[in-house]
Parts: structure tokens; C-alpha cells; sequence
């Protein structure tokens, strides 16, 4: 195993591995034991209890976040020439079809979100093997296929996010990024928290939120309290 760096031993000291923060507590000390230079995402891990594999507990879903990401997302609109407009007046960074599809398909994935029109969905087989590994492929459960191609794009610039819960049972999602305020990560935490307790199955037994960790993208995690969740 490897040795901790002194930094590393410093951010581990202003944790107690063993406390169960109320959340915005936890947050405020993520900001403290966070050790980069750079604006690091925050990041919230939820252990579900649910069995993935199972088709109703396959959680996946989109949430707005309050305060958005901090991070400006790339979109990519895979639409017909009367929506290419509105996609770009939305704000969409590529915007088109089979010139588009033929770039990806050359290799070309270089974008955050993709969003396409259900009519031209058949189309987008041709490149769903390499926008799908990289969970990219538009899907109408996270409102990423649809004919209001500039409200989803809005959407998405102004927080929106998608999450789904990986085969361990588990949803990692960032909520904002280290220089934002304890409150405001917070509220982000909250709202995502709270979309996942709505879409509880009826199918899942037993403690649904077994567990919630935040953690920086250089911090050790912290132990959230459930109880302090609204």
C-alpha cells in the first residue's frame, strides 16, 4: 500500500471516518479537507437498495440542479434542418445529423450530453456502440430524446443532469464543484436526493438509502446522516 502524501495525511486528519455528518456540515468539511489547486468537482455516492439487474430497480433518471454543475457542458443536437435553429439559439455547440453521425462514427466523441429527435433515433443505430460505452446515447428517460430539441438543450446549460445506478447498486453523481458554498452543495445534494427518494421502486425491499458519501475530487469521503436529508 502506498504512503500518504503529508497533504493527503492533513485533508485525512479533518475527517472523522467514523461521524455521520448532518449534510451540510459534511459539505463544509469536504471544502476544508479538499487539498487540489484546481476547482474540484463534488461528488455524492448513494448505495441503493436495489438489484440492478432487475429491470424496475434499474434506477435512471434527470434532476436540475439549484445551483447548476459549474461546469459549462457541450451538447451535441442530432436533429432535421427546421430544428437546427433552435438548437443553436439554445445554445447547442453541434448541431446537425448525418454529417454529425459521420463524424462520430469517425471517432469523434468529444461532447458532454447528446440529444436527438425521436425521428431520426433510426439513424442513430449507426453510432449507438460508441455513444453508448461512454453514456452519451440519447434516451427519452433522461429527456435527451425529443422534438423540443432548444428546451432540452436549455436544460441541460443550466444544470440539468443525468444519473444511473451502476451493478453494484450504487449512483455517483457530481453536485457542484469545491467553490461553491457548503449551503449551496447542499441544496444540490438535496434536490438529487430527493428525485431518488421518488423513485423508489415498490419492488425494493428493505432500507432503500443504506448509505451516502461526499467526496472531492481530491478529498477522502465523508459519511452523510441520512436523517439530516429533507
Amino acid at each position: 500500500m502506498s504512503k500518504l502524501t503529508k497533504k493527503q495525511k492533513a485533508s485525512q486528519d479533518k475527517i472523522d471516518a467514523n461521524k455521520f455528518y448532518p449534510i451540510e456540515e459534511a459539505m463544509a468539511v469536504v471544502k476544508d479537507a479538499n487539498y487540489a489547486k484546481f476547482d474540484a468537482s463534488v461528488d455524492v455516492h448513494i448505495k441503493l437498495g436495489v438489484d440492478p439487474r432487475k429491470a424496475d430497480q434499474a434506477i435512471r433518471g434527470t434532476v436540475s440542479l439549484p445551483h447548476g454543475t459549474g461546469k459549462t457542458k457541450t451538447v451535441a443536437v442530432f436533429c432535421t434542418p427546421e430544428k437546427e435553429d433552435e438548437a443553436k439559439a439554445a445554445g447547442a455547440e453541434y448541431v446537425g445529423l448525418d454529417e454529425l453521425i459521420d463524424k462520430v462514427a469517425a471517432g469523434w466523441t468529444d461532447v458532454d450530453v447528446v440529444v436527438a429527435m425521436p425521428g431520426v433515433m433510426a439513424k442513430m443505430g449507426k453510432i449507438a456502440r460508441i455513444l453508448g460505452p461512454r453514456g452519451l446515447m440519447p434516451n427519452p428517460k433522461t429527456g435527451t430524446v425529443t422534438n423540443e430539441v432548444g428546451a432540452a438543450v436549455s436544460e441541460v446549460k443550466k444544470g440539468k443532469i443525468s444519473f444511473r445506478v451502476d451493478k453494484y447498486g450504487i449512483v455517483h453523481s457530481s453536485v457542484g464543484r469545491i467553490s461553491f458554498s457548503p449551503s449551496q452543495l447542499a441544496d444540490n445534494a438535496n434536490e438529487l436526493l430527493q428525485t431518488l427518494n421518488k423513485m423508489k421502486p415498490s419492488s425494493a425491499k428493505g432500507t432503500y438509502m443504506k448509505s451516502i458519501t461526499v467526496a472531492s475530487t481530491m478529498s477522502p469521503g465523508v459519511k452523510i446522516d441520512t436523517r439530516s436529508i429533507k
